[in-house]
């Protein structure tokens, strides 16, 4: 084999070795670069999203924790449009009914009903029924978990800076055993 030969073979070598390396890199390259378009591209749900899905909020109510006695937040998946007439007076409806989670238990003594609820200013006003002093198991730690459960929930909403309770349409009641009477406004603790 003469010189020139040997050299037009080692130069057809190169050549294909670099063409085959300019191919593994374009080719790892555009992978790459896809896998990072998958991570930016958008979410496509596996099935059409529904008018009452799109309307679903999220809203946080405060019960008991049974076994700790301490108030602990759940969320609630609710329809929005639920909220639109009086929002306060339906998170204190979802506040009265029980909870999702089997280690809480609402605050609302059994059979307190809602007579009224009406924001003026930033003041929520809950009107109960008579239930909610008669049916209270009482007791000045329990009592004050019942308020910062309302005061907790209702706060939620960010207009809201204070929660005033009358029973029966009356201001300046108390629990059955006066320790907390309601002759102020509310205020969350945080």
């Amino acid at each position: 084999m003469d010189r020139k030969k040997f050299f037009r073979i080692v130069i057809i070598i190169l050549a294909i070795l670099l063409l085959i390396g300019i191919l593994i890199y374009v080719f790892f390259n555009h992978r790459k670069e896809n896998q990072n378009n998958d991570i930016i591209r958008e979410y496509t749900p596996s099935e059409e999203i529904t008018g009452e899905q799109m309307r679903q909020t999220i809203v946080t109510l405060y019960y008991n924790q049974k076994e700790t006695n301490t108030l602990m937040p759940e969320a609630r998946l609710i329809d929005a449009k639920l909220l639109t007439q009086n929002p306060y007076k339906m998170l204190i409806d979802l506040l009265i009914s029980q909870p999702k989670n089997d280690k809480l238990e609402t605050c609302i003594p059994k059979g307190t009903r809602i007579n009224k609820v009406e924001i003026k200013n930033d003041i929520v006003y809950v009107d109960f029924s008579n239930e909610f002093v008669t049916n209270h198991v009482g007791g000045e730690e329990k009592e004050k978990q019942t308020i910062d459960a309302i005061v907790n929930t209702v706060t939620e909403l960010n207009e809201v800076k204070y929660v005033r309770i009358l029973i029966e349409g009356e201001e300046n009641l108390a629990f059955q055993d006066n320790l907390i009477n309601f002759k102020e406004n509310f205020k969350r603790n945080d």
